[in-house]
């Protein structure tokens, strides 16, 4: 049994649906994370590597602090393979003058454009278990301290968005209250 952020995910289960267990995972950022470690859709819990489970471990604990994916190039639409009969030195050579001159046209079209943003990685934005939960509580408790339609309904513990009332509150009596976790 893997222990991850104090939950125990099932051994026969599969990864991707063990990790939506956590609160805040669900199918989509749990299909994301098992992309993002290289998880395989169709492993089990149990045929986890040792390094996949501590990397996962480590990120779900502090995802903003985490390293970024590594991005590999890929080869440009105009890669041809090496042919076999140039000498090294000679390929090296060419690969020397393609590399000065891709830089040159590289630094004439920085120039010439904005400065682009990054691309932002979003599961550093991740909110999950504790954090999750705080979040939603202090955001219940800022509609009740306003006096929103919401935050009074919240605090009459009635059904919030446009349920039925005269028969069938039963759910929104037991969970709509400040003191919910």
């Amino acid at each position: 049994m893997v222990h991850i952020l104090g939950i125990n995910l099932p051994d026969n289960q599969l990864a991707r649906f063990a990790l939506t267990s956590i609160y805040g995972v669900g199918p989509h950022l749990s299909h994301r994370l098992c992309a993002r470690f290289q998880i395989h859709d169709r492993c089990r819990v149990k045929d986890l590597t040792p390094f996949q489970t501590t990397a996962l471990a480590s990120f779900l604990q502090s995802p903003k602090t985490a390293l970024p994916v590594p991005q590999y190039p890929l080869a440009p639409a105009n890669f041809v393979p090496r042919p076999p009969f140039k000498s090294t030195q000679e390929l090296q050579a060419e690969f020397n003058a393609a590399k000065t001159a891709q830089k040159q046209n590289r630094d004439e079209k920085l120039l010439q454009m904005a400065p682009e943003k990054k691309s932002r990685d979003p599961l550093t934005e991740l909110r999950i278990e504790s954090e999750l939960r705080r979040e939603i509580r202090e955001n219940i408790a800022h509609q009740r301290m306003i006096g929103s339609y919401v935050g009074r309904r919240h605090a009459m513990h009635l059904p919030v968005r446009g349920q039925r009332t005269q028969t069938n509150a039963k759910t929104a009596r037991k969970l709509n209250s400040l003191d919910r976790w």
